[in-house]
């Protein structure tokens, strides 16, 4: 089981998470064994769920509130395939807020909770050219161009990578057996809210980064920390500033992550499943 150790919950000096997880605690069936953070227009999955228990955050003491349309805002414990999720309808990020401990609440939280495993989602723009929009990107790695908040302790153990290996390769291997054809790609975060220049994106490209948005890349990296496996999903919603024509908005976003949402909510379905099956550090 995760645990948040001394070091890093001293990033929670101003934020009593400790509050947040024991309500969540008295109103859990049982310990939750993977974590989903759900991101723009990605949300309504976490609905599709058996046997699912819906609390408002707003009721939830100390936990920080979204303010992104298409961030519900909600968390939602649900039975799949015989394990145990935590769902975050929504996320916070670092230009709502430009606090690091309230962007990573919900993940020390499903860690303090038992969560051993995360599976982080997001929507964003392609700048692999490649991509099309309403394609699923499997992310190998990322680049922080968020230029915000403290180093984090123990973010990278040795040489492991921040998004499991292993599970990338079960996630590529189950949307085939669905005749899914899904990309694999660089995710590269910058802070927002104002979306990428054409020359940033140019830099992105030529830095090594496939898609770009504003959230995920402070998460994974603490969740790695923690001793989380991570597995990691984009939605790419439209092709970046100088890659497409068109211009960009936060509804064309959650309109395209809502035209894919069947497969990506038989991806997500598919890879839970599959943890069980064929992973034994759910156990």
């Amino acid at each position: 089981m995760p645990t948040v150790t001394p070091e890093i919950a001293r990033l929670f000096h101003s934020r009593p998470y400790g509050e947040s997880v024991r309500f969540l605690r008295s109103q859990l069936p049982a310990p939750p064994d993977i974590a989903l953070v759900l991101g723009s227009g990605l949300g309504d999955y976490a609905e599709s769920l058996p046997r699912s228990i819906i609390i408002p955050s707003a009721g939830i003491p100390s936990y920080p509130k979204s303010t992104v349309p298409g961030h519900k805002g909600q968390i939602v414990f649900a039975e799949l395939a015989g394990r145990n999720l935590i769902v975050f309808q929504g996320r916070m990020h670092l230009y709502e807020c430009n606090d690091l401990s309230r962007v990573l609440f919900p993940i020390a939280v499903a860690a303090e909770l038992g969560a051993g495993t995360l599976i982080v989602t997001n929507a964003a723009g392609g700048i692999n050219r490649q991509f099309a929009p309403g394609d699923l990107m499997l992310i190998t790695d990322q680049i922080d161009l968020t230029f915000q908040a403290p180093g984090i302790p123990g973010d990278r153990r040795g040489n492991r990578d921040l998004y499991d290996h292993e599970l990338t390769e079960h996630a590529s291997r189950l949307a085939s057996a669905r005749g899914l054809s899904v990309q694999r790609g660089v995710y590269a975060a910058v802070k927002g809210p104002s979306y990428e220049t054409a020359a940033e994106v140019e830099m992105i490209h030529r830095l090594g980064g496939d898609a770009v948005g504003m959230s995920t890349v402070k998460e994974v990296a603490f969740a790695s920390a923690l001793g989380m496996r991570v597995l990691g999903i984009s939605c790419i919603t439209n092709k970046a500033t100088g890659i497409g024509s068109s211009k960009l908005d936060h509804e064309e976003v959650t309109e395209v992550a809502g035209r894919v949402k069947i497969n990506f909510a038989d991806l997500l379905t598919d890879c839970i499943s599959g943890m069980v099956m064929q992973f034994a550090f759910l156990q």
